[in-house]
């Protein structure tokens, strides 16, 4: 590395964002990136550990100590250069990645760990300021023909990679939109809807071909699209939301979190959504259950809608403020962490399970009802954490919407999955050898709907190795 000792001089620097009574009046990103010394400086930290442990925090492998160095020696393009050799969409890893190979860094060991995400996103928006970003369509064509079903994350990044091979791809999406989760699922402030775009553009040049409004499994059969194609591969996404099945449920003001996020997105976008069909958190006493990242994703958009007050419960106790033996590194730190979102205004709390929900004589939400729960107690047989109410906690509060942001149990069987007639896995997702080939001969499977719900980073490495196991088998 160029600066041996750069950890030792330069301290973690992140970078900096609008103040929130700014930011919140729109739904515009708000981060404001380092000057190119500051990226050097931190560049500068990665160091000369000999086991880069962040290569295994990577799902997609990312050759980050490289891109690192090459930053600090001012070497923009080859940095490019070597991030586009694992990853096909930086500018979407680098805004919305939780950064796994920052737990993994070596320097995280006992320091702050190096900034990848940051100089990661901050590599791919100068090699499109520069020009460096150009379509590179491949030179020759294998004349095979390969749909992919699903344009999120890992059905972009399938796409992308086959289409490198040489073969001819279609992706069909069931939505008006392209770009799946990326597109209506984040908000708008997390990831800008036109980084996207640019992007698909990009795709688009280099000949992959796109297809909106189309519901394989609805409006054309599986049997139908393999008939048209030489492979097929399944990336639709793990769609069912975990639900609440509490007394009241049905209450007008209750809703899934995707129910929320993705109409706003619309919104964003200039769709117009009829005023009672409208979710509009302004002056209303939000309650949003779920401390994930979903469940951040509505607090920061009930804050832009001018919620009076926002709340998020969680189920599961109070994660601790730093890695307990148990969770050494570079595992994934399990700790309570603190979003932009979080920033912005919100109440959390922890160990509440809801009970009931009750509402008006015009059926609309009025209050929840709860009880705090403890895990000190742990199954004798499995070693797991068992549940149980603490008599004489119960409480309420008053409420006009709540979110329901609590995971998702997998994808939707009924439509292309049952159409196939798909293997599924113990967990209900679409069962895959070792090439993603689901049981079906010629139809493969990748991301959240074959892995479960998990991050961008591990939907794209779907994707890639998806891709591999259809050009394997096509060469076959």
């Amino acid at each position: 590395m160029g600066e041996v000792k750069g950890f030792m001089i330069h301290d973690r620097q992140e970078f900096k964002k609008l103040p929130v009574p700014e930011r919140v009046k729109n739904y515009n990103e708000f981060v404001i990136p380092l000057s190119d010394q500051e990226l050097k400086d931190q560049g500068a930290r990665c160091m000369d550990c000999g086991v880069p442990f962040c290569h295994s925090g990577c799902p997609i492998g990312n050759i980050i100590p490289d891109w690192n160095d090459l930053i600090y020696r001012n070497r923009w393009q080859e940095a490019y250069d070597r991030l586009m050799k694992t990853n096909n969409f930086p500018e979407f890893t680098g805004r919305i990645c939780p950064a796994p190979c920052e737990n993994a860094c070596v320097l995280g060991f006992n320091y702050p760990s190096v900034t990848i995400k940051n100089i990661e996103v901050m590599i791919i928006e100068r090699a499109y300021q520069e020009g460096w970003v150009k379509p590179l369509p491949p030179k020759t064509r294998t004349g095979k023909k390969i749909a992919v079903v699903g344009s999120g994350p890992s059905g972009l990044s399938c796409a992308d990679q086959l289409n490198k091979f040489g073969h001819q791809v279609t992706v069909y999406e069931k939505n008006e939109y392209l770009g799946g989760l990326l597109r209506l699922g984040i908000p708008d402030f997390k990831l800008s809807k036109k980084v996207v775009e640019r992007r698909l553009h990009r795709m688009e040049k280099e000949g992959v071909s796109f297809k909106t409004g189309i519901q394989v499994g609805v409006k054309l059969s599986l049997k139908e699209l393999k008939q048209k194609y030489d492979a097929v591969v399944l990336c639709g996404g793990a769609e069912i939301p975990r639900e609440l099945d509490v007394p009241g449920r049905n209450l007008k003001g209750v809703y899934q979190a995707m129910e929320y996020l993705t109409q706003q997105n619309r919104v964003n976008a200039g769709v117009k959504i009829a005023p009672d069909l409208r979710i509009n958190a302004q002056g209303k006493k939000v309650v949003v259950l779920g401390g994930g990242d979903t469940g951040s994703d509505c607090v920061g958009t009930a804050n832009r809608q001018g919620a009076q007050s926002v709340k998020q419960l969680e189920l599961m106790p109070r994660p601790p403020k730093e890695r307990i033996a148990t969770n050494p590194w570079p595992q994934w730190a399990l700790i309570e962490r603190s979003s932009t979102s979080h920033e912005e205004g919100v109440e959390r709390d922890y160990s509440i399970l809801t009970k009931n929900l009750t509402g008006n004589s015009e059926g609309s939400l009025k209050k929840l009802e709860a009880i705090r729960v403890d895990f000190s107690t742990k199954d004798p047989k499995t070693g797991r954490p068992v549940m149980k109410e603490i008599p004489g906690s119960e409480f309420d509060m008053e409420c006009d919407l709540v979110f329901l942001a609590m995971g998702f149990l997998g994808p939707r069987k009924e439509g292309m999955i049952q159409d196939g007639g798909l293997a599924l896995d113990e967990r209900g997702n679409v069962k895959t050898s070792v090439n993603y080939m689901t049981s079906e001969e010629g139809i493969f499977a990748a991301g959240d709907m074959r892995r479960g719900q998990s991050l961008v980073v591990w939907a794209i490495q779907e994707g890639r190795s998806a891709a591999e196991g259809v050009n394997g088998w096509l060469k076959k």
